[in-house]
């Protein structure tokens, strides 16, 4: 079965609407343990619009299962990485304006930058992931660049609008899923997925861990923590 990743940023989004203490993604990050979140993430933006420095290292000592570190491809955010030293760390692009991650890094055009981003951290026993979109090329540079795995961006997929749109991206994410795999790359996938479109991209196989954050937080809201990732591990059971 896939496992399950949970992204408690959100979480942190909420807190930081009122600038106070609660709630705090660090008690939301034990909650999806215990209800059997095979890992958490949490991606520090250089702008800490949510999640902040103290969360990452209260989570690193916290932490029972895996955590995994989102972050821009910088050399500011490569030192963070290796002072907490989380499990994983994904690469993701990152612009100021957007309100979420738009899109897979660009590892073709900048390869030489993050492969000695890659090396630093992998030197320093962290698994390095890199955020991709569901193409050969990207696949083919990040293995090129040594990376232990790649995250497939499933946007486009959640946001297409018809049958054949859906279609299409799943197809495109299937053969990702191949390209990774001979490869030798860890395959995960994630960014737009909730409970109504999840079974699709579970039915293909060959995802070992679909990384979920908003529509978990979203749902937790209305009926707990734990309940919210036991609805999603089933999906993926079912799957």
């Amino acid at each position: 079965m896939a496992k399950l990743g949970v992204n408690v940023d959100h979480v942190a989004t909420v807190r930081q609407a009122r600038g106070i203490a609660e709630p705090d993604p660090v008690a939301a990050a034990a909650l999806a343990e215990l209800a059997g979140a095979d890992s958490i993430t949490v991606h520090l933006r250089e702008d800490r619009r949510h999640i902040q420095d103290r969360d990452v290292e209260i989570l690193r000592k916290t932490i029972k299962t895996r955590l995994n570190l989102e972050m821009a491809a910088t050399d500011e955010m490569v030192g963070i990485a290796l002072k907490i030293l989380p499990d994983c760390v994904t690469l993701v692009p990152e612009k100021r304006e957007e309100l979420t991650t738009e899109g897979g890094l660009n590892v073709f055009l900048n390869r030489n930058p993050i492969k000695r981003q890659a090396d630093l951290l992998r030197q320093g026993g962290v698994i390095v992931s890199l955020f991709v979109d569901p193409d050969l090329e990207q696949i083919k540079a990040a293995h090129r660049v040594g990376a232990d795995c790649i995250e497939i961006h499933t946007g486009a997929y959640c946001e297409a609008r018809t049958n054949e749109e859906r279609r299409a991206e799943l197809a495109k994410i299937e053969t990702a899923i191949r390209a990774g795999h001979k490869l030798g790359l860890g395959v995960n996938a994630g960014h737009g997925l909730n409970y109504q479109n999840v079974g699709a991209v579970v039915a293909l196989g060959g995802i070992e861990e679909f990384n979920i954050g908003h529509s978990i937080v979203g749902r937790a809201v209305l009926v707990g923590m734990g309940q919210a990732v036991r609805d999603m591990l089933a999906l993926l059971r079912r799957g």
